[in-house]
């Protein structure tokens, strides 16, 4: 643990309450957004799935760097964060959802609920698969840490990412839809939306080396050291 005085200690802070403030961001939109279906073609491959899948590698690459920079206690604490953030998000939805729009709203009651009206269903599935993911990536991320004694940072972003993600599709996929859709088009929705989020982990890796570089040079603490708070 690497103990911060001064200025350091206060900008620490900061990133840190950034790095937070981004996460929760990302993953309520991601909840706002996942109704809608989309179709994104990266050129090999066309990808079918929700929109709310654009945003949530953030959260991942989010929660990686807290591990690294502040350890797994400060890590989960923002994962907790955003589950609370998502509930109050649920219960103002519902709210606005009892009022009747007035004749002049740009939005009126039908369009308030097919926008939000399955919002409950949405972000409820999107919190069980989200908690489980998210805690099983950060321990994930910290066994890989500790069994290659702090090196190989590649392979504990990639191997806890790839795993957390596929749970996190799964759930989604299956509270979501089970018993609505038929199997082959249950198992499509799970393929698209875990490959697409395995592509942009891949991608996310050399972010996650330059923001830990930048971080380690700046505060002075080395691969196997955390910064306290």
């Amino acid at each position: 643990m690497t103990t911060l005085s001064g200025k350091y200690h206060e900008r620490a802070l900061r990133l840190y309450l950034l790095l937070g403030g981004l996460f929760i961001a990302a993953l309520v939109t991601c909840n706002l957004i996942a109704n809608k279906f989309i179709t994104v073609d990266l050129g090999f491959y066309t990808f079918v799935i929700s929109a709310g899948v654009l945003p949530y590698p953030l959260t991942f690459l989010i929660t990686d760097l807290l591990s690294e920079l502040y350890g797994r206690k400060r890590t989960n604490l923002i994962v907790a964060t955003g589950f609370f953030a998502s509930m109050l998000v649920l219960v103002i939805l519902f709210l606005g959802d009892q009022f009747n729009a007035i004749p002049t709203s740009p939005v009126s009651d039908d369009q308030y609920a097919t926008m939000f009206a399955n919002s409950w269903r949405v972000i409820s599935a999107s919190m069980i698969a989200y908690l489980a993911a998210q805690f099983l990536d950060i321990r994930l991320y910290h066994f890989w840490k500790a069994f290659t004694k702090g090196k190989h940072l590649w392979l504990r972003n990639n191997a806890s990412t790839i795993t957390s993600q596929l749970l996190d599709t799964t759930l989604v996929v299956l509270v979501l839809f089970v018993g609505v859709l038929p199997f082959n088009k249950l198992l499509e929705f799970i393929l698209h939306g875990w490959f697409f989020k395995l592509i942009c982990a891949l991608f996310d890796t050399p972010l996650l080396y330059a923001a830990v570089y930048s971080a380690r040079k700046y505060f002075g603490h080395s691969a196997n050291e955390e910064l306290e708070l």
